[in-house]
């Protein structure tokens, strides 16, 4: 990778580290996942997915599985599962995981490198990467792609662009954990509301808006007052509906 490539990806990377001004979670991925498949040499699809109850879900992407277990979907469940990185080569000749190569290749897809984005410790998530030519991520791929991942070992030169790096990465990890917070409390309310998802989640979000606080900031103040016992108080102050 050359001087200028280096440039055009530290850009990339310095102005996905401003996206995340809002609470739209979903958005945010949306144009995290546009910015890689604009960014990394020959990625034509991208996709984050992260567990979901028995499942595996499909956060953002260009190309979206018809599996949702993890068998269904086997190099990135095994990425969420182990937090190793995975590669497919060849759609065609690679017999690892014969159904999800199978619907990639019916997709147009040959090869795909599935990275995990957060540590053991965190909340899992993983980043696919796809390609229409086989063995497109070489080592030379692997590198640009580790940096999106701040994947152990990863290592360059130009210290501004590996900043840049871990500064989109956290930021990533942050709206992943908002989504898990706002899941939370949604289920609260579900319970309190006897009431479906979406049910759930609009009542969150008119509260959000009514009281003109931030989604993230309301979710986390509703699980806090779950824990220690004062959800009915706080539900109630926010004109929301309390259990029994």
């Amino acid at each position: 990778m050359d001087a200028q490539q280096l440039l055009s990806v530290a850009e990339e990377l310095a102005e996905v580290t401003r996206l995340l001004a809002a609470d739209d979670v979903a958005a945010t991925m949306s144009r995290y996942v546009d910015r890689i498949v604009r960014t990394v040499p020959g990625c034509e699809g991208a996709l984050i997915s992260a567990p979901g109850r028995g499942r595996v879900d499909t956060l953002a992407g260009t190309w979206q599985p018809q599996g949702s277990a993890p068998a269904d979907i086997g190099p990135i469940g095994e990425a969420l599962r182990y937090g190793e990185p995975r590669r497919l080569p060849d759609v065609r000749s690679d017999d690892r995981w014969p159904k999800f190569s199978a619907e990639l290749d019916d997709a147009g897809f040959r090869s795909a490198l599935v990275l995990p984005l957060t540590s053991p410790r965190e909340d899992p998530a993983a980043l696919t990467l796809l390609a229409a030519k086989p063995d497109e991520f070489g080592d030379a791929s692997f590198d640009v792609v580790q940096l999106f991942a701040v994947h152990a070992g990863t290592a360059l030169d130009n210290a501004t662009l590996y900043s840049d790096c871990r500064d989109l990465v956290d930021q990533l990890r942050t709206s992943l954990r908002t989504r898990a917070l706002i899941g939370q409390a949604q289920g609260l309310l579900m319970a309190a509301d006897d009431a479906d998802t979406d049910r759930g989640f609009a009542l969150l979000r008119d509260a959000s808006q009514r009281h003109n606080v931030k989604l993230r900031v309301l979710a986390e103040e509703l699980v806090r007052a779950h824990e220690t016992g004062e959800f009915a108080a706080v539900a109630e102050r926010y004109g929301l509906p309390t259990p029994g």
